[in-house]
């Protein structure tokens, strides 16, 4: 599993399969989208606005991605 936090765009994206594979997108919520990859499992979940939706400092490990 790998979380991720772009502070650009303020998404949190948590990864819970790094095999390679095609991906649906799958929009649960205004903030949440999921990551729909073989045989119907989820394989990322992201969280739109995640700043004003979650206390990021209690989600650890937390990657850092700047551009």
């Amino acid at each position: 599993m790998k979380i991720s936090y772009d502070a650009k765009t303020d998404l949190l994206y948590i990864r819970l399969d790094d095999r390679k594979q095609e991906l649906i997108n799958e929009r649960v919520s205004d903030e949440i989208v999921l990551d729909i990859g073989e045989n119907n499992r989820i394989i990322g979940i992201e969280f739109l606005d995640a700043s004003k939706n979650l206390n990021l400092e209690k989600i650890l490990p937390v990657e850092y991605v700047s551009q």
